[in-house]
């Protein structure tokens, strides 16, 4: 077996480019020949022993775009050449929380990057569980491998805006304007919602207010809570997403959320760090704190749909572009937050 160009982590902040086998389908499986992997903060977090699994060496990346290659035995429509995305998670279909459509939830749940070896490699397995659940998309003529890997984190974005139930003419606040916050921008804009974005960064808000961000509010210069009130006639934000995992800023800007509002912790924390909440407020007020991770593959196959038919524009978040030579040049880029959204592109 011809072997084939990988990014292995072997341990926390050790990740090297080297050569592996190359993966062979199982019945039900098939094998994507991978032409883009979008980088997810949440890979670099795991790098840096976040969650990072205890199984190594492993392969992260889990925003995935290719060919099939292969496909084993009982595998039908899904032929060598086709141009595809995959949904990352393999779900039982089965269990408590899949019978409710809440997929994301599954018991037996794991996925690329999560349990299997994920998307940073030349080719990828695709287990049966995915495949079975309809979570590989064939890709329409004219739509390129990085605008179909960024599936995957607007998936997560369209999945916090349905569970929050945004209408049009609500008002959102995106707290982090770095890639998921912008993805976040788009889901609830597609959806009609006027969005505020608060950063501390003027570059980024001015790549939110780009993007349709009505209200851009750099927070080392201006009151976020006093603005959002000011801008929502004293009342607050309808939904208030934490686009960053900083148990911190969820405590500072929970009093940005309206009586009856949605405070949703979008982004992924660290364990054990806890934050402190007035529960008279929460009663009185009626809040809602809440959390959303990942996404269905219902969701996912929405993602597809808004960028294939052109509704939600995706390529204007991708800033840099690598190859798997220069993943550690990837990584740093992540870390030092000098990108907006990186995807690696194979040959």
């Amino acid at each position: 077996m011809p072997g084939v160009k990988a990014a292995v982590v072997h341990g926390v902040n050790d990740i090297r480019v080297e050569e592996v086998k190359r993966p062979e389908p199982g019945p039900g499986e098939v094998i994507i020949k991978v032409r883009a992997s979008g980088i997810c903060s949440t890979d670099i977090k795991m790098l840096a022993g976040q969650g990072l699994p205890k199984k190594l060496p492993t392969i992260l990346g889990h925003e995935v775009a290719g060919e099939i290659f292969d496909s084993g035995d009982n595998v039908e429509g899904l032929s060598p050449g086709l141009r595809v995305t995959a949904y990352p998670i393999a779900v039982c279909g089965e269990c408590f929380f899949c019978r409710r459509g809440r997929h994301n939830l599954c018991e037996k749940e794991f996925g690329l990057g999560h349990g299997i070896d994920g998307g940073f490699a030349q080719y990828v397995r695709i287990p049966r569980q995915i495949v079975d659940i309809g979570g590989i998309c064939e890709l329409p003529p004219g739509i390129s491998f990085e605008q179909a890997a960024m599936a995957e984190p607007l998936s997560c974005c369209l999945a916090a805006a349905r569970r929050a139930n945004i209408k049009e003419g609500d008002t959102v606040l995106i707290i982090g304007a770095g890639p998921m916050g912008l993805f976040n921008l788009k889901a609830c804009r597609q959806a009609g919602a006027s969005v505020i974005i608060a950063d501390i960064l003027d570059e980024r808000l001015e790549r939110a207010g780009e993007m349709g961000a009505g209200k851009c509010v750099n927070t080392e210069r201006q009151d976020l809570v006093e603005t959002v009130r000011d801008l929502t006639g004293g009342r607050g934000a309808d939904l208030v997403i934490a686009a960053v995992g900083i148990p911190q800023v969820f405590e500072k800007y929970l009093m940005a959320v309206r009586p009856g509002g949605i405070f949703n912790i979008f982004g992924g924390p660290p364990a054990g760090e806890l934050i402190t909440v007035d529960p008279r407020w929460l009663h009185y007020g009626e809040i809602n704190i809440t959390g959303t991770f990942a996404a269905t593959p219902v969701d996912f196959r929405r993602a597809v749909d808004f960028i294939t038919s052109g509704e939600i524009e995706v390529m204007d978040l991708i800033s840099h572009r690598f190859s798997l030579d220069n993943m550690l040049e990837a990584v740093e880029n992540v870390r030092n937050r000098s990108m907006v959204k990186g995807v690696v592109l194979m040959d």
